[in-house]
């Protein structure tokens, strides 16, 4: 369960800081150079949206391995993204909880913004492994049956 508040708890900050500054967010991805302008603007947009979501359904506990296979796909997505502008040279912030621009010494943030979301990473993947997790809206939403109990295949169908 803790693994589930922490990664829910840090994208719903990440989400709720860039969500109300879509031009931070979209000028935070464009300046990775990775993607077009025209798709890092869908993503600069979508994604605080998408980063709530995630975040709500983690921390309520609903559809939760959905939520952490999404989790950790954002979270390699992020990684190769700072590793890729460290391997360039690039002095930029992440971008990860608003905010946008260039940094001093970005060879002093990066690594630990790399390990900050392998940490995640490994929370998200601890989730998708966990089969249910206590005080969980899915416990509720989707209670398991006992074995026997409930329609058996027909052989022979």
């Amino acid at each position: 369960m803790l693994a589930r508040l922490v990664v829910g708890g840090v994208w719903l900050v990440a989400g709720a800081l860039k969500v109300a500054t879509p031009g931070e967010s979209i000028n935070a991805v464009q300046a990775y150079r990775i993607l077009s302008s025209s798709a890092a603007e869908w993503v600069g947009v979508s994604m605080p949206a998408i980063e709530l979501v995630v975040g709500l359904a983690l921390v309520a506990g609903v559809f939760v391995r959905g939520a952490a296979v999404l989790s950790a796909v954002l979270l390699l997505a992020y990684i190769g993204a700072i590793a890729s502008v460290w391997a360039r040279g690039m002095n930029i912030s992440c971008g990860c909880f608003g905010g946008s621009g260039t940094v001093s010494d970005p060879a002093s943030t990066y690594p630990w913004e790399i390990a900050r979301d392998a940490a995640l990473l490994l929370g998200s993947l601890l989730l998708v492994w966990l089969r249910r997790t206590p005080l969980a809206l899915d416990s509720l939403l989707f209670p398991t049956r006992p074995s026997g109990v409930g329609p058996s295949p027909v052989e022979g169908d």
